[in-house]
């Protein structure tokens, strides 16, 4: 027994020093978590693979064509239109002084806490034949029908690439804004000495600073774009998420949903692709040192309410127009005077399932990001690396990849049972609450880590270091110094997870038990039925909740470049 027993007592320190101290079930549950994200995408491509070759070919000529076209169109003009407005308004408000420049500064973003859903369902009921905005233009005009003048459709590609942008843009204005303030003024003053005017510098000096920006908030833009659900389904564009859903729940074929999602996970792949190679040669972007910034420069009157006017059209658009349409609506219909007991349950429903789903992120994230850390293995940062790509699945493939693992579990846990007591039990993790939490866990954790690190990396090593030599286990090293020190990191991946948890659309609908309604749900099923406005209450509710977030955001980006350049007058 001895001869056996001492390779295994001597391969421990071993192992432990191999980890650098970190306890081994912390690295077993980071590659648990991996492990937890890759489960779906595998089963995705076996359930794809399972399906008969006719059926690939029946969907290659009958889905993929108008598919891809669709989404392609949507997302090209996304690109181009949220990215030029993201872009544009970031160097006005950050090269310009023009009225009201300041609270623009602030409003801008404020767009991110509509979500795309909902705004298309008040651009349908404003803009649409039988809006207020049409019927006026009849009563004015003298016309009696839509035979006697022309509209733009907003039921079409177009509009639904002016919904997405409207409420995307701040992206690209936010990661972009970030660029300009942090950048020398070196560049911009000697251009102008040399002669540029404002276009000049905005395209030969702006535009290449902030390109790694412009990426980065463009693939994240495109990525929500792609993710929706309800703002194209709506609005009648056949994308690949929209086909995804169809063919699974109205044909009834989940090998060919699983096709498509396939087919959705590389284009997924393509625009991280994309992104990485527009944040190639970051170096000629970012400075290391303190440098001076940009002083913005005084615009003419006429130019000023110009730069004023630009500014403000999306903010309107994207923000000032979504919720007034919502506290009207709900004014008008006594939502608040004539209170529907149901809507509480749904309530509870929504902040039952984020706040868990919330919990469950944090715990798994602080787990991962300090084992990750404290074991700094090729092994652990692999895992760390596949723990975050969930945030780029699409809620239609996450839900479709998930459906074989819960069943598989379930039938698991249910052979377990019966072994034990004889008795048969039903389905527990699908047929439940759980499916849905899980997907969120998958979805959002990588907010959680990518916070969690980033709040990380202002601790210094030194304190980690001292806790060492006084003969701190790693445990105690997390317990004491790390998290204590993460507390603000902590409550804003909190906030961001339980806010996108309560937002979330695509996954809720595909997964959630019958008779189940979150918020999110409640909306997208007034607004099939034609009803939107009895949902006005529940995306109002949504929309002040996402601007929590929104706001925190804009608070720390506009403090950062004080913070960054040493002084206020900087």
């Amino acid at each position: 027994m001895s001869t056996i027993a001492l390779p295994s007592r001597l391969s421990m320190p071993v192992l432990r020093r191999a980890l650098n101290g970190a306890p081994l079930w912390s690295v077993a549950v980071l590659i648990g978590v991996a492990i937890l994200v890759l489960a779906p995408l595998v089963s995705l491509v076996r359930i794809a693979a399972q399906g008969e070759s006719t059926l690939w070919a029946q969907v290659t000529v009958d889905v993929l064509p108008a598919a891809l076209l669709d989404t392609g169109m949507l997302l090209g003009g996304v690109a181009v239109l949220a990215g030029s407005v993201g872009i544009g308004a970031a160097w006005l408000v950050t090269a310009h002084r023009f009225p009201g420049r300041d609270l623009l500064a602030w409003l801008l973003p404020l767009p991110l806490a509509v979500p795309a859903y909902i705004t298309a369902y008040i651009y349908v009921e404003i803009f649409d034949a039988a809006g207020p905005v049409q019927m006026g233009l009849r009563v004015l005009m003298g016309w009696t029908s839509r035979a006697d003048y022309w509209f733009p459709e907003i039921r079409s590609v177009p509009g639904c690439i002016l919904v997405m942008s409207a409420v995307l843009y701040p992206y690209v204005y936010i990661a972009s804004r970030a660029m300009f303030l942090t950048q020398s003024a070196s560049m911009i003053e000697v251009a102008r000495t040399l002669g540029a005017g404002r276009f000049k510098l905005f395209r030969v000096i702006a535009i290449p600073l902030a390109r790694p920006a412009l990426a980065v908030g463009l693939s994240l833009a495109l990525l929500e774009a792609l993710n929706d659900i309800g703002a194209s389904e709506y609005l009648g564009v056949r994308t690949l998420t929209v086909s995804v859903f169809t063919t699974w729940l109205n044909r009834g074929s989940l090998a060919g949903a699983a096709q498509i999602a396939c087919v959705m996970l590389a284009v997924v792949i393509l625009l991280i692709m994309v992104e990485r190679y527009g944040r190639r040669d970051r170096r000629y972007s970012l400075s290391t040192r303190r440098p001076r910034t940009t002083q913005p420069v005084r615009l003419s009157t006429a130019g000023g309410w110009l730069a004023t006017l630009l500014c403000a059209l999306p903010v309107f658009m994207g923000f000032v127009l979504p919720v007034g349409f919502l506290v009207r609506e709900v004014i008008r219909r006594g939502l608040l005077t004539q209170f529907d007991a149901t809507f509480v349950d749904h309530l509870l429903t929504t902040i039952g399932l984020s706040g868990t789903a919330t919990v469950v992120a944090l715990a798994l994230g602080i787990v991962v990001v300090t084992a990750s850390r404290l074991a700094k293995l090729h092994l652990t940062r692999a895992a760390l690396a596949v723990a975050g790509i969930g945030y780029a699945v699409p809620g239609t493939v996450l839900a479709l990849g998930l459906l074989n693992p819960l069943v598989a579990l379930d039938t698991s846990i249910g052979s377990l049972w019966r072994s034990l007591t004889g008795e048969r039990i039903g389905l527990i993790l699908m047929g439940s609450a759980v499916g849905i939490i899980v997907a969120y866990v998958i979805r959002f954790l990588p907010i959680a880590t990518g916070s969690l690190s980033a709040g990380l990396d202002r601790v210094s090593p030194g304190l980690e270091d001292a806790g060492r030599i006084l003969g701190a286990r790693p445990r105690e090293l997390v317990l004491k110094i790390q998290i204590p020190l993460l507390r603000p990191a902590l409550a804003s991946a909190a906030l961001l997870v339980f806010v996108d948890c309560i937002k979330e659309l695509p996954a809720t609908l595909l997964l959630r038990p019958l008779n189940t309604e979150t918020l999110a749900t409640l909306v997208y099923g007034h607004a099939s039925r034609g009803a939107f406005e009895d949902g006005a209450l529940a995306a109002l509710v949504i929309v002040l909740v996402g601007l929590l977030p929104v706001i925190q955001l804009v608070r720390s980006a506009e403090n950062r470049p004080k913070t960054a350049a040493g002084s206020p007058s900087s």
